[in-house]
Protein backbone atom coordinates (compact mmCIF):
# COMPACT_ATOMS: atom_id res chain seq x y z
CA UNK A 1 0.00 0.00 0.00
CA UNK A 2 1.01 3.79 -0.43
CA UNK A 3 2.56 4.94 2.39
CA UNK A 4 0.50 8.37 4.09
CA UNK A 5 1.28 11.59 2.64
CA UNK A 6 1.81 14.20 5.50
CA UNK A 7 -1.00 17.14 4.98
CA UNK A 8 -0.25 19.57 1.78
CA UNK A 9 3.17 17.22 0.99
CA UNK A 10 3.66 16.26 -2.57
CA UNK A 11 4.51 12.04 -3.50
CA UNK A 12 7.49 14.00 -5.50
CA UNK A 13 8.48 16.07 -2.42
CA UNK A 14 8.29 19.17 -5.15
CA UNK A 15 6.38 21.49 -3.06
CA UNK A 16 2.91 21.80 -1.19
CA UNK A 17 -0.60 20.67 -2.37
CA UNK A 18 -3.42 23.48 -2.63
CA UNK A 19 -6.00 21.80 -0.87
CA UNK A 20 -9.16 22.37 1.17
CA UNK A 21 -9.81 18.98 2.60
CA UNK A 22 -12.64 18.65 5.41
CA UNK A 23 -10.72 16.59 7.58
CA UNK A 24 -7.05 15.16 7.71
CA UNK A 25 -8.14 11.99 6.70
CA UNK A 26 -9.06 13.72 2.92
CA UNK A 27 -6.06 15.01 2.21
CA UNK A 28 -3.30 12.34 1.93
CA UNK A 29 -2.81 10.21 -0.92
CA UNK A 30 -6.28 9.73 -2.31
CA UNK A 31 -5.86 13.44 -3.51
CA UNK A 32 -3.20 12.42 -5.77
CA UNK A 33 -3.94 8.80 -6.37
CA UNK A 34 -7.97 9.77 -6.73
CA UNK A 35 -8.47 12.77 -7.71
CA UNK A 36 -11.68 12.91 -9.62
CA UNK A 37 -15.08 10.89 -8.86
CA UNK A 38 -14.34 8.74 -12.33
CA UNK A 39 -11.44 7.35 -10.35
CA UNK A 40 -13.34 5.73 -7.63
CA UNK A 41 -16.05 5.01 -9.77
CA UNK A 42 -13.08 2.64 -11.37
CA UNK A 43 -11.76 1.29 -8.15
CA UNK A 44 -15.35 0.87 -7.09
CA UNK A 45 -16.41 -1.34 -9.68
CA UNK A 46 -13.05 -3.74 -8.88
CA UNK A 47 -14.71 -4.01 -5.45
CA UNK A 48 -18.52 -4.39 -6.27
CA UNK A 49 -20.29 -7.49 -7.15
CA UNK A 50 -21.23 -7.13 -11.10
CA UNK A 51 -24.78 -6.89 -9.99
CA UNK A 52 -24.44 -4.42 -7.51
CA UNK A 53 -22.26 -2.34 -9.75
CA UNK A 54 -24.59 -2.58 -12.71
CA UNK A 55 -27.52 -2.12 -10.22
CA UNK A 56 -26.09 1.44 -9.24
CA UNK A 57 -24.06 2.70 -12.55
CA UNK A 58 -26.98 1.49 -14.90
CA UNK A 59 -30.32 3.67 -16.72
CA UNK A 60 -33.16 2.60 -18.87
CA UNK A 61 -33.11 1.67 -22.35
CA UNK A 62 -30.06 2.27 -24.56
CA UNK A 63 -28.87 4.93 -21.62
CA UNK A 64 -29.61 7.73 -24.15
CA UNK A 65 -31.69 9.62 -21.32
CA UNK A 66 -28.08 9.13 -18.91
CA UNK A 67 -25.98 10.60 -21.81
CA UNK A 68 -28.53 13.47 -22.78
CA UNK A 69 -28.53 14.59 -19.04
CA UNK A 70 -24.18 14.82 -19.52
CA UNK A 71 -24.71 16.32 -22.77
CA UNK A 72 -27.22 19.24 -21.68
CA UNK A 73 -24.49 19.89 -18.49
CA UNK A 74 -21.89 20.00 -20.17
CA UNK A 75 -23.28 22.96 -22.73
CA UNK A 76 -23.80 25.20 -19.49
CA UNK A 77 -20.61 27.44 -19.83
CA UNK A 78 -19.19 30.30 -17.74
CA UNK A 79 -17.08 33.28 -18.26
CA UNK A 80 -14.15 33.17 -17.04
CA UNK A 81 -12.92 36.52 -15.05
CA UNK A 82 -9.86 38.21 -14.58
CA UNK A 83 -8.14 40.76 -11.90
CA UNK A 84 -10.72 40.09 -8.69
CA UNK A 85 -8.17 39.68 -6.37
CA UNK A 86 -7.37 37.41 -3.30
CA UNK A 87 -10.79 35.39 -2.32
CA UNK A 88 -11.70 32.58 -0.65
CA UNK A 89 -15.23 31.33 -2.21
CA UNK A 90 -18.01 31.10 0.49
CA UNK A 91 -19.63 27.63 -0.32
CA UNK A 92 -22.52 27.70 2.25
CA UNK A 93 -26.33 28.00 1.69
CA UNK A 94 -29.54 27.93 3.94
CA UNK A 95 -31.90 26.07 3.25
CA UNK A 96 -35.40 25.13 4.95
CA UNK A 97 -34.29 26.64 7.90
CA UNK A 98 -30.67 25.30 8.20
CA UNK A 99 -27.64 26.53 7.37
CA UNK A 100 -24.94 23.86 5.98
CA UNK A 101 -21.35 24.47 5.15
CA UNK A 102 -21.93 23.78 0.84
CA UNK A 103 -25.02 23.24 -1.21
CA UNK A 104 -24.69 19.56 -2.16
CA UNK A 105 -26.39 16.17 0.17
CA UNK A 106 -26.69 12.80 -0.30
CA UNK A 107 -29.59 11.82 -2.64
CA UNK A 108 -31.81 8.44 -1.58
CA UNK A 109 -30.65 5.56 -3.67
CA UNK A 110 -32.62 2.75 -3.41
CA UNK A 111 -31.10 -0.78 -2.04
CA UNK A 112 -28.40 0.81 -0.47
CA UNK A 113 -27.13 -1.97 1.56
CA UNK A 114 -26.73 -4.40 -1.34
CA UNK A 115 -24.59 -1.92 -3.14
CA UNK A 116 -22.37 -1.56 -0.41
CA UNK A 117 -22.84 -3.47 3.49
CA UNK A 118 -24.11 -1.18 6.37
CA UNK A 119 -23.80 1.72 3.30
CA UNK A 120 -26.81 3.18 5.13
CA UNK A 121 -25.72 3.72 8.48
CA UNK A 122 -21.58 4.97 7.37
CA UNK A 123 -23.22 7.38 4.76
CA UNK A 124 -26.07 8.75 7.63
CA UNK A 125 -22.86 9.45 10.07
CA UNK A 126 -20.94 10.85 7.51
CA UNK A 127 -23.25 13.37 6.48
CA UNK A 128 -23.75 14.14 10.06
CA UNK A 129 -20.26 14.63 10.51
CA UNK A 130 -19.97 16.92 6.99
CA UNK A 131 -23.56 18.53 8.16
CA UNK A 132 -25.54 17.79 4.98
CA UNK A 133 -28.26 16.24 3.81
CA UNK A 134 -28.59 12.75 4.27
CA UNK A 135 -31.60 10.87 2.21
CA UNK A 136 -32.75 7.21 2.93
CA UNK A 137 -35.07 5.27 0.64
CA UNK A 138 -37.90 3.28 2.03
CA UNK A 139 -36.29 0.41 0.21
CA UNK A 140 -33.10 0.76 1.96
CA UNK A 141 -31.87 -2.45 3.44
CA UNK A 142 -32.30 -0.15 7.05
CA UNK A 143 -35.36 0.17 8.34
CA UNK A 144 -35.85 4.28 9.46
CA UNK A 145 -35.36 3.01 13.12
CA UNK A 146 -32.21 1.53 12.72
CA UNK A 147 -30.33 5.44 11.32
CA UNK A 148 -33.18 8.24 12.36
CA UNK A 149 -30.67 8.72 15.57
CA UNK A 150 -27.40 8.72 13.79
CA UNK A 151 -28.48 11.11 10.76
CA UNK A 152 -30.09 13.33 13.71
CA UNK A 153 -31.40 16.70 12.06
CA UNK A 154 -29.56 15.64 8.49
CA UNK A 155 -31.91 13.29 8.01
CA UNK A 156 -34.44 13.43 4.96
CA UNK A 157 -36.26 10.22 4.73
CA UNK A 158 -37.76 9.14 0.91
CA UNK A 159 -40.73 7.94 0.65
CA UNK A 160 -43.46 5.94 -2.24
CA UNK A 161 -46.46 6.02 -2.02
CA UNK A 162 -48.14 3.19 -0.81
CA UNK A 163 -51.85 1.70 -1.54
CA UNK A 164 -52.68 1.19 1.57
CA UNK A 165 -53.57 4.63 3.67
CA UNK A 166 -53.09 2.81 7.35
CA UNK A 167 -49.75 1.02 5.78
CA UNK A 168 -49.48 5.22 4.93
CA UNK A 169 -50.03 6.39 8.35
CA UNK A 170 -48.26 3.60 10.18
CA UNK A 171 -44.79 4.12 8.31
CA UNK A 172 -45.01 8.04 8.54
CA UNK A 173 -44.95 7.80 12.40
CA UNK A 174 -42.37 5.44 12.53
CA UNK A 175 -39.88 7.63 10.05
CA UNK A 176 -41.11 10.49 12.69
CA UNK A 177 -40.76 8.84 15.94
CA UNK A 178 -37.48 7.57 14.29
CA UNK A 179 -36.45 11.09 14.18
CA UNK A 180 -36.63 12.02 10.56
CA UNK A 181 -38.35 15.62 10.32
CA UNK A 182 -37.98 15.89 6.52
CA UNK A 183 -40.01 13.93 4.21
CA UNK A 184 -39.00 13.68 0.43
CA UNK A 185 -41.93 11.89 -1.50
CA UNK A 186 -40.80 10.84 -4.85
CA UNK A 187 -43.71 11.39 -7.62
CA UNK A 188 -41.78 10.53 -10.97
CA UNK A 189 -42.09 6.41 -10.68
CA UNK A 190 -45.17 5.82 -12.02
CA UNK A 191 -44.64 2.53 -13.11
CA UNK A 192 -42.26 -0.22 -13.65
CA UNK A 193 -38.73 1.52 -15.81
CA UNK A 194 -36.85 -1.93 -17.33
CA UNK A 195 -33.20 -1.29 -16.59
CA UNK A 196 -32.17 -4.06 -19.46
CA UNK A 197 -28.62 -3.90 -17.63
CA UNK A 198 -30.28 -4.69 -14.39
CA UNK A 199 -32.47 -7.93 -15.82
CA UNK A 200 -29.33 -8.78 -17.43
CA UNK A 201 -26.94 -9.01 -13.99
CA UNK A 202 -29.74 -10.74 -12.51
CA UNK A 203 -30.22 -7.84 -9.62
CA UNK A 204 -32.02 -8.45 -6.91
CA UNK A 205 -32.61 -7.72 -3.36
CA UNK A 206 -31.55 -9.98 -1.29
CA UNK A 207 -29.58 -11.70 -4.23
CA UNK A 208 -30.34 -15.40 -5.72
CA UNK A 209 -27.34 -17.55 -5.23
CA UNK A 210 -27.30 -18.39 -8.93
CA UNK A 211 -23.60 -19.90 -9.82
CA UNK A 212 -23.05 -16.41 -11.31
CA UNK A 213 -24.21 -14.35 -8.80
CA UNK A 214 -21.90 -16.65 -6.44
CA UNK A 215 -19.00 -16.11 -8.51
CA UNK A 216 -19.46 -12.07 -8.85
CA UNK A 217 -19.56 -12.63 -4.83
CA UNK A 218 -16.65 -14.41 -4.21
CA UNK A 219 -14.61 -11.99 -6.64
CA UNK A 220 -14.67 -9.36 -4.37
CA UNK A 221 -13.76 -10.62 -0.87
CA UNK A 222 -14.41 -7.42 1.26
CA UNK A 223 -17.98 -6.75 -0.06
CA UNK A 224 -18.72 -10.71 1.10
CA UNK A 225 -17.22 -10.41 4.29
CA UNK A 226 -19.19 -7.03 4.70
CA UNK A 227 -22.31 -9.00 3.76
CA UNK A 228 -21.31 -11.88 6.61
CA UNK A 229 -20.89 -9.21 8.99
CA UNK A 230 -23.84 -7.16 8.68
CA UNK A 231 -26.64 -9.59 7.67
CA UNK A 232 -28.38 -10.20 4.23
CA UNK A 233 -29.62 -7.18 2.68
CA UNK A 234 -33.16 -7.28 2.69
CA UNK A 235 -35.57 -3.90 1.83
CA UNK A 236 -36.52 -4.36 6.16
CA UNK A 237 -38.91 -1.36 6.27
CA UNK A 238 -41.61 -2.06 3.17
CA UNK A 239 -41.08 -6.05 4.30
CA UNK A 240 -42.40 -5.55 7.58
CA UNK A 241 -46.15 -5.10 5.68
CA UNK A 242 -45.97 -7.78 3.34
CA UNK A 243 -45.98 -10.98 4.28
CA UNK A 244 -42.84 -13.07 2.86
CA UNK A 245 -43.24 -14.35 -1.07
CA UNK A 246 -41.99 -17.31 -1.30
CA UNK A 247 -41.05 -18.26 -4.79
CA UNK A 248 -41.29 -14.55 -5.86
CA UNK A 249 -40.24 -13.45 -9.05
CA UNK A 250 -36.55 -11.90 -8.67
CA UNK A 251 -37.74 -8.50 -9.93
CA UNK A 252 -40.82 -8.49 -7.26
CA UNK A 253 -40.06 -7.08 -4.14
CA UNK A 254 -41.86 -6.01 -1.37
CA UNK A 255 -41.56 -1.80 -2.42
CA UNK A 256 -43.69 -3.28 -5.68
CA UNK A 257 -46.30 -5.39 -3.72
CA UNK A 258 -47.39 -2.25 -1.59
CA UNK A 259 -46.93 0.43 -4.20
CA UNK A 260 -49.59 3.22 -4.73
CA UNK A 261 -50.19 5.26 -7.81
CA UNK A 262 -50.41 8.82 -6.33
CA UNK A 263 -52.63 11.62 -7.57
CA UNK A 264 -52.73 15.15 -6.16
CA UNK A 265 -55.94 13.63 -3.35
CA UNK A 266 -52.40 11.02 -2.33
CA UNK A 267 -50.32 14.83 -2.05
CA UNK A 268 -53.01 16.30 0.12
CA UNK A 269 -53.70 13.58 2.44
CA UNK A 270 -49.41 13.17 3.13
CA UNK A 271 -49.96 17.10 3.56
CA UNK A 272 -52.23 16.24 6.32
CA UNK A 273 -50.29 13.26 8.02
CA UNK A 274 -47.18 14.92 7.73
CA UNK A 275 -46.38 17.44 10.38
CA UNK A 276 -42.86 17.70 8.82
CA UNK A 277 -40.69 19.68 6.41
CA UNK A 278 -42.60 17.72 2.49
CA UNK A 279 -40.30 17.89 -0.62
CA UNK A 280 -41.97 16.85 -3.62
CA UNK A 281 -39.19 15.03 -5.93
CA UNK A 282 -39.08 13.95 -9.75
CA UNK A 283 -40.29 17.38 -11.15
CA UNK A 284 -40.01 18.16 -14.82
CA UNK A 285 -42.84 20.37 -15.48
CA UNK A 286 -43.48 24.03 -14.53
CA UNK A 287 -46.94 23.37 -13.97
CA UNK A 288 -46.76 20.56 -11.51
CA UNK A 289 -44.26 22.58 -9.85
CA UNK A 290 -47.09 25.43 -8.84
CA UNK A 291 -49.78 23.03 -8.30
CA UNK A 292 -47.63 21.11 -6.10
CA UNK A 293 -46.86 24.07 -3.93
CA UNK A 294 -50.71 24.26 -3.50
CA UNK A 295 -50.76 21.33 -2.12
CA UNK A 296 -48.77 22.06 0.23
CA UNK A 297 -44.83 21.00 -0.67
CA UNK A 298 -42.12 23.00 1.33
CA UNK A 299 -39.73 22.35 -1.71
CA UNK A 300 -39.36 20.94 -5.42
CA UNK A 301 -37.09 18.87 -6.48
CA UNK A 302 -36.25 18.74 -9.85
CA UNK A 303 -35.18 15.33 -11.30
CA UNK A 304 -35.29 13.18 -13.61
CA UNK A 305 -34.41 9.98 -11.45
CA UNK A 306 -30.75 10.08 -13.56
CA UNK A 307 -32.12 8.68 -16.86
CA UNK A 308 -32.97 5.55 -14.85
CA UNK A 309 -36.73 5.34 -15.57
CA UNK A 310 -37.15 7.26 -18.88
CA UNK A 311 -34.83 7.42 -21.52
CA UNK A 312 -37.26 9.42 -23.86
CA UNK A 313 -37.72 12.92 -22.10
CA UNK A 314 -35.51 16.05 -21.96
CA UNK A 315 -32.91 16.28 -19.58
CA UNK A 316 -33.10 17.31 -16.16
CA UNK A 317 -30.91 20.34 -16.64
CA UNK A 318 -33.24 21.86 -19.13
CA UNK A 319 -36.48 21.39 -17.02
CA UNK A 320 -34.71 23.21 -14.14
CA UNK A 321 -35.07 26.88 -15.62
CA UNK A 322 -38.91 26.93 -16.25
CA UNK A 323 -39.68 25.36 -12.66
CA UNK A 324 -37.24 28.28 -11.26
CA UNK A 325 -39.09 30.94 -13.21
CA UNK A 326 -42.65 29.07 -12.31
CA UNK A 327 -41.82 29.18 -8.88
CA UNK A 328 -40.67 32.22 -8.78
CA UNK A 329 -39.27 31.88 -5.08
CA UNK A 330 -42.20 31.00 -2.86
CA UNK A 331 -40.32 27.79 -2.15
CA UNK A 332 -36.90 26.44 -2.46
CA UNK A 333 -35.93 24.68 -5.67
CA UNK A 334 -32.93 21.16 -5.64
CA UNK A 335 -31.99 19.52 -8.17
CA UNK A 336 -30.38 16.02 -9.38
CA UNK A 337 -29.46 13.87 -12.18
CA UNK A 338 -26.33 13.40 -13.68
CA UNK A 339 -23.87 15.59 -11.65
CA UNK A 340 -20.69 14.10 -11.67
CA UNK A 341 -18.18 16.86 -9.80
CA UNK A 342 -18.27 20.39 -8.66
CA UNK A 343 -18.61 22.18 -11.83
CA UNK A 344 -21.99 20.12 -12.11
CA UNK A 345 -23.19 21.74 -9.14
CA UNK A 346 -22.38 25.05 -9.69
CA UNK A 347 -24.13 24.59 -13.21
CA UNK A 348 -27.02 23.90 -11.52
CA UNK A 349 -26.93 26.50 -8.82
CA UNK A 350 -26.39 29.14 -11.61
CA UNK A 351 -29.37 28.05 -13.11
CA UNK A 352 -31.41 28.27 -9.99
CA UNK A 353 -31.06 25.49 -7.94
CA UNK A 354 -31.07 26.22 -3.86
CA UNK A 355 -29.67 23.18 -3.31
CA UNK A 356 -28.09 20.17 -5.50
CA UNK A 357 -28.02 16.16 -4.18
CA UNK A 358 -25.89 13.22 -5.72
CA UNK A 359 -26.77 10.20 -5.45
CA UNK A 360 -24.67 7.23 -7.20
CA UNK A 361 -21.77 9.29 -6.20
CA UNK A 362 -21.64 8.33 -2.81
CA UNK A 363 -22.15 4.69 -3.20
CA UNK A 364 -19.23 4.72 -5.55
CA UNK A 365 -16.68 6.58 -3.16
CA UNK A 366 -17.99 4.33 -0.49
CA UNK A 367 -17.44 1.19 -2.41
CA UNK A 368 -14.12 2.33 -3.39
CA UNK A 369 -12.63 3.19 0.15
CA UNK A 370 -15.41 3.10 2.60
CA UNK A 371 -16.28 6.11 4.90
CA UNK A 372 -12.98 7.39 4.10
CA UNK A 373 -13.74 7.83 0.23
CA UNK A 374 -17.18 9.19 1.72
CA UNK A 375 -14.95 12.12 3.48
CA UNK A 376 -12.61 12.61 0.52
CA UNK A 377 -15.64 13.19 -2.52
CA UNK A 378 -16.60 15.68 -0.16
CA UNK A 379 -13.43 17.29 -0.25
CA UNK A 380 -13.36 16.37 -4.36
CA UNK A 381 -16.93 18.36 -4.73
CA UNK A 382 -15.38 21.08 -2.22
CA UNK A 383 -12.31 21.72 -3.91
CA UNK A 384 -13.67 21.34 -7.53
CA UNK A 385 -16.59 24.07 -6.67
CA UNK A 386 -13.52 26.51 -4.95
CA UNK A 387 -10.71 25.94 -7.82
CA UNK A 388 -14.28 26.63 -10.57
CA UNK A 389 -15.64 30.17 -8.39
CA UNK A 390 -11.87 31.31 -8.56
CA UNK A 391 -11.88 31.08 -12.00
CA UNK A 392 -15.07 32.79 -12.78
CA UNK A 393 -14.49 35.69 -10.24
CA UNK A 394 -17.86 33.87 -7.75
CA UNK A 395 -16.72 34.85 -4.67
CA UNK A 396 -20.23 33.52 -3.44
CA UNK A 397 -23.26 31.33 -4.75
CA UNK A 398 -25.01 34.15 -5.86
CA UNK A 399 -22.53 35.37 -8.05
CA UNK A 400 -22.75 32.41 -10.44
CA UNK A 401 -25.84 33.43 -12.63
CA UNK A 402 -23.73 36.36 -13.57
CA UNK A 403 -20.94 34.43 -14.97
CA UNK A 404 -22.89 32.54 -17.30
CA UNK A 405 -22.20 32.44 -20.98
CA UNK A 406 -26.10 33.63 -22.04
Amino acid sequence: MTALLPLGARPDGAGPVHTTCTNESTCMELDVTHPALSDLRRRARSRMPHFAFEYLDSGTGAEKGVSHNRERLDDIRFMPAILRGEFEPDLSRTTLGTTYAQPFGVAPVGMAGLLWPNAERILAAAAAHHRMPYGQSTVAAAAPEDTGAIAGDMGWFQHYPVRDPEIRRDMLGRIKAAGWNTLVVTVDVPGESRRERQRRAHVSMPPVMTPKIIASIMSCPTWAMGILRHGQPTMKFPNSYTPAAKGAEAFTHAGRLIRGFPDDDYIRALREEWDGKLVIKGIAEAEDATRLIDLGADAIWVSNHSGRQFEGGPAAIDCLPPVVAAVGGRVPIYYCSGVQGGLDILRALALGADFVFLGKAWYFALAAFGRRGVDHLVHILRADMTANMMQIGAASLKDLPGRLVR
